[in-house]
């Protein structure tokens, strides 16, 4: 099926905390709206059956509760296809927003997921009823090809958003379409966690997933392209993913991805939107995912002395590594009950300083999580203590096996290249117990080599 997303550059208020009008909000909303209905008759015209817009693209950030309130549409939850906001306008009021993008999906015959705020009176005796009488929710709505509402999602891991509430259960929000069967949806920071996105796809099955996202990129592991591949191949799904572009931000990085291939953008360096069309195979069969693990025992072959460990930060968690020195050679550095295993071959020398990490632990700044990773990075300079820097280029190519005793099956697997491109691994998966990630010769200086396994048990 052909896919669309747009990376959006957002119009944004120049004084979110103040308070408007609803109709000076409408007015800047519509601004943003203009181009949306600008790129979905652009994707129509190459042949888009569906597309996606970023999260947040409509009415913007930095919000207080209050003074977001003018822009919040009312979306009833979970009104699956009976209701067409563009030809039916008058059944609830404030609902500009939504039948704009109804009547965008209906006029283009196009499959639409946006995102929005959406609000809803609750009631006081409702305990979680805030004090003001209404919930506030970060919320994607699809919409079918005549416009019709077929699903509603509210966001569920909120990443420093006052302005929004978290609902009361995770929404598993799915819609069924002609030409790819069902598409699961879910919002940026959700990608972390198991509710509900992990959960959402092993439940139903999913194997097309939509994904509208304002991410701040954070290398070397949480680099937006990075991750939605890592995710895609981690889980054996395509994801059309939508990001926010103010490079300012550190906001870019969107793409198509399928298991095995990538259609990406990642630009921090001009402005203005960008919108992605590709053709991607509509995944049905349920092939054996990475995810299963194997039982064998492994047999601990002699350890050669690796040369000395040393701490460095790296995404705000302390991680053990070890130097990668020399052409070519076997390393294995350990912290708590994770061991990371590394054999590597440099192609040429050059004078670049990689460095083999590991951490094993509950990740506590900008969201507390587990992680279990075991990472090869190229560092910031030639001193110990530059490495786990944020480093966008290298020229170092190098055949390498990264291998761990992973205690979780969520294992993501990384691979960036030079310029924040991205590469496909050789061989991947379960092992022995061991998690596996082979590549010989990256395309280009390799950034980033990663297995970050997520044991969401622990967080």
């Amino acid at each position: 099926y052909v896919a669309a997303v747009y990376e959006h550059e957002s119009i944004l208020s120049p004084t979110p905390a103040a308070p408007v009008e609803r109709r000076s909000a409408l007015e800047l909303m519509g601004r943003n709206l203009d181009i949306y209905e600008q790129q979905v008759l652009a994707a129509a015209r190459q042949g888009a059956q569906i597309i996606v817009f970023p999260e947040d693209g409509i009415h913007g950030f930095n919000f207080t509760r209050s003074s977001i309130y003018p822009y919040l549409d009312f979306v009833p939850h979970s009104h699956s296809g009976k209701w067409n906001p563009c030809r039916e306008p008058y059944l609830f009021n404030d609902t500009e927003v939504v039948q704009r993008l109804s009547c965008m999906a209906l006029k283009n015959k196009i499959f639409l997921v946006a995102n929005l705020g959406t609000k809803q009176p609750c009631e006081h005796w409702d305990p979680r009823c805030p004090p003001d009488g209404r919930y506030q929710f970060n919320t994607n709505v699809a919409l079918a090809a005549d416009g019709a509402l077929l699903a509603t999602y509210r966001k569920h891991n909120l990443y420093f958003e006052y302005a929004f509430d978290t609902p009361p259960q995770p929404d598993y929000a799915f819609f069924d379409t002609p030409f790819a069967g069902k598409f699961g949806m879910f919002t940026c920071f959700d990608i972390l966690f198991f509710e509900p996105a992990v959960n959402l796809i092993r439940q139903y099955n999913l194997k097309q997933i939509v994904y509208p996202t304002a991410w701040m990129n954070q290398l070397p592991l949480l680099s937006a392209v990075e991750f939605q591949q890592a995710f895609a191949t981690a889980f054996n799904v395509n994801i059309l993913a939508a990001n926010i572009h103010h490079p300012t931000l550190g906001m870019t990085g969107s793409g198509i991805y399928t298991p095995v291939k990538s259609f990406i953008y990642h630009n921090m360096e001009s402005y203005g939107g960008k919108l992605i069309v590709a053709e991607i195979p509509v995944i049905t069969a349920d092939y054996k995912t990475n995810l299963e693990k194997t039982t064998d025992r492994v047999s601990e072959k002699g350890k050669e002395q690796s040369p000395p460990s040393f701490y460095a930060e790296m995404m705000y968690d302390n991680f053990t590594f070890v130097p990668v020195w020399g052409e070519k050679g076997e390393l294995h550095v350990c912290a708590n009950t994770l061991c990371c295993y590394l054999n590597y071959r440099r192609a040429v020398l050059t004078d670049e300083l990689y460095a083999l990490g590991v951490f094993d632990g509950l990740h506590t700044v900008h969201g507390t999580y587990y992680v279990q990773a075991c990472a090869l990075v190229k560092c910031g300079g030639l001193s110990f203590s530059t490495c786990g820097q944020e480093v966008t280029d290298a020229t170092a190519l190098i055949d390498f096996q990264l291998w761990g005793n992973m205690s979780t099956p969520y294992i993501f697997p990384l691979l960036l290249t030079s310029g924040i491109t991205l590469d496909f691994a050789d061989h991947m998966g379960w092992k022995n117990n061991h998690y596996f990630l082979s590549k010989n010769r990256t395309s280009f200086g390799l950034l980033t080599a990663a297995l970050y396994g997520r044991w969401y048990e622990k967080d």
